[in-house]
């Protein structure tokens, strides 16, 4: 089933996939074309930016300009539920955010394994419609969400739980928790003070 979700991610399709706290609508994140689709599909506004997964620390530094404090979160908590937002490379479309990327390494073993089979970003916006809750399972997908989907990775339904930890590394000179969750803030302070 991997292989055929990549399949579709390479023509611009959109796939729905687990993840650590809910499903997630996928596609091609270097591709304006499908990207356009998640707007549409969400109804959502185009000033609200699209968070994507990744692979590795490696893949990411081709679409990000790291810091040694954005790296030190990275070794830390990921694969995980913490997502970094960091400014852009122009690798990265524009629609997707003008000056920032919002990305991370998945902790479920699907996610990873899309992204990594995929050997791009994804995106990893919520599979709902925009304003709406968290799906967590295939068949509570809003109709007319269904319908632009391509393909969906069942693992079922899965377990509530908090959305991913966000640590903004673009507003100032430090980083700055924009969204508590399963990672607690403080494990990320202590984290970022050791380092000093």
């Amino acid at each position: 089933m991997i292989r055929k979700a990549v399949e579709v991610l390479n023509n611009n399709g959109l796939v729905m996939y687990p993840t650590e706290s809910s499903y997630a609508l996928g596609a091609n994140a270097l591709e304006e074309t499908a990207i356009r689709k998640i707007f549409r599909a969400k109804r959502r506004s185009a000033d609200k930016s699209i968070p994507v997964i990744v692979s590795s620390l490696q893949m990411w530094r081709r679409y990000a300009y790291f810091s040694k404090p954005a790296e030190l979160l990275v070794k830390k908590f990921m694969p995980g539920p913490l997502t970094l937002a960091l400014r852009k490379k122009p690798t990265i479309p524009d629609l997707l955010n003008p000056v920032a990327v919002a990305a991370r390494i998945p902790g479920h073993p699907v996610a990873l394994a899309l992204v990594e089979a995929a050997g791009y970003p994804i995106t990893s916006t919520s599979a709902n419609i925009s304003g709406e809750p968290p799906v967590y399972s295939p068949k509570a997908t809003p109709r007319p969400l269904r319908s632009a989907i391509d393909l969906i990775l069942d693992a079922g339904t899965l377990r509530r739980r908090k959305p991913s930890t966000i640590v903004d590394f673009t507003i100032g000179d430090e980083p700055i928790v924009t969204r508590r969750g399963a990672i607690p803030t403080s494990a990320i302070l202590k984290t970022l003070a050791a380092r000093r």
